[in-house]
C-alpha cells in the first residue's frame, strides 16, 4: 500500500487567528453590538399597539421621509462631484494642489456644530450667499441636502481617489490606440475600475447623512411635518425623558438603515465579481 500523505497547514507569518478574532469579536459586541441591542430592549417595553402609534405618528413619517430623502440626494451629489473632485486632484498637477486636497478632510475635523452655524450664516436669507436668491435655501430642505452634501463629501473623495491612482494612464492610451472614443474609454476601462469604490463612498456618505444632527439642526428650521429631521424628533424625546419612544423611532432608523446598506454591499459584490471576470 502507497503511504498516505498529509497536507500540512500552510504556515502563517504572523499566528493567533484564533485569539485575534475572539478579541475582535469582543470588541465588535461592546463597542457594536452591546449599544444597539439596548434600543431593541428598551423598545420591547412597548406594547405592539404603542409601538405601532408611535413610529407610525404623522410627524415621525414626514421626518422618515425628509431624512431619508435629503440623505440620498446628498449621497448622489457627493457621487458626482466627489468623483471629479478625485479625478482633479489625482489627475492634474496645479498651485495649491496640496492645500485644496487638505480641505477635503476639513468636514472631518470641524465640529459639526460650527459647520451648521457657519452654512446657516451663509445661506439665510440675509446670508452672503443667500442674499442673491430669490428662494429660501435656508430653513428648506434644500439647506439640509447642502449640510448633508458638506459632511459626506470626503468619504466618496478618499475612496474613489487611491482606485484612480492605481489606474496607469498608459491602459487608457492603450484604450485609445485600439480606437476608443474618450466616453469608451471612461465608461468601459475607468468607470469599471471605480464602480466598487464609488459604491463604497456613497453607501459610507448615505449613511453618515441618516444620523447627522448637528450640522442640520441648525440650518433646517426644524419645522414639524416640513423641515423636521428624525434625530431631532428622538433628541426631544430624549429631553422628554421618553426613552421608549426615542428608541423605538430609532429602531426604525435603525432596521431601514441596515437593509438599505446590506442591498448596497450586495450591489458593491455583485459589481466586484462582474468586473473581475
Amino acid at each position: 500500500m502507497g503511504s498516505l500523505t498529509l497536507k500540512k497547514k500552510p504556515a502563517r507569518i504572523i499566528p493567533g487567528f484564533h485569539l485575534s478574532l475572539g478579541y475582535t469579536m469582543l470588541y465588535v459586541s461592546l463597542l457594536v453590538l452591546l449599544p444597539l441591542s439596548m434600543i431593541f430592549i428598551n423598545t420591547m417595553s412597548l406594547s405592539w399597539a404603542d409601538f405601532i402609534d408611535i413610529v407610525s405618528d404623522p410627524r415621525a413619517v414626514a421626518s422618515y421621509k425628509l431624512s431619508f430623502g435629503t440623505a440620498l440626494a446628498a449621497g448622489l451629489l457627493n457621487v458626482v462631484f466627489g468623483t471629479i473632485i478625485a479625478w482633479v486632484l489625482v489627475r492634474y498637477h496645479f498651485p495649491l494642489k496640496r492645500i485644496i486636497d487638505g480641505l477635503v478632510d476639513l468636514p472631518f475635523a470641524l465640529p459639526t456644530a460650527v459647520a451648521g452655524i457657519a452654512l446657516t450664516s451663509l445661506y439665510a436669507p440675509n446670508g452672503w450667499i443667500g442674499q442673491f436668491f430669490d428662494f429660501k435655501i435656508a430653513f428648506t430642505p434644500l439647506g439640509i441636502i447642502i449640510a448633508l452634501t458638506f459632511i459626506g463629501l470626503p468619504f466618496v473623495v478618499r475612496t474613489v481617489q487611491p482606485v484612480l491612482q492605481n489606474i496607469s494612464s498608459e491602459v487608457e492610451e492603450a484604450s485609445a490606440s485600439l480606437g476608443a472614443t474618450r466616453l469608451q474609454t471612461f465608461t468601459k476601462v475607468i468607470f469599471s475600475e471605480l464602480a466598487p469604490a464609488i459604491l463604497t463612498g456613497f453607501s459610507l456618505a448615505f449613511a453618515r447623512a441618516l444620523g447627522e444632527y448637528g450640522s442640520v439642526v441648525f440650518i433646517a428650521g426644524n419645522m414639524p411635518m416640513k423641515t423636521e429631521i428624525t434625530p431631532l424628533i428622538i433628541m426631544t424625546k430624549l429631553e422628554q425623558y421618553d426613552y421608549a419612544g426615542a428608541t423605538a423611532i430609532a429602531s426604525v432608523m435603525l432596521i431601514t438603515s441596515f437593509v438599505l446598506l446590506l442591498t448596497i454591499n450586495i450591489m458593491q459584490w455583485l459589481a466586484n465579481r462582474r468586473f473581475m471576470h
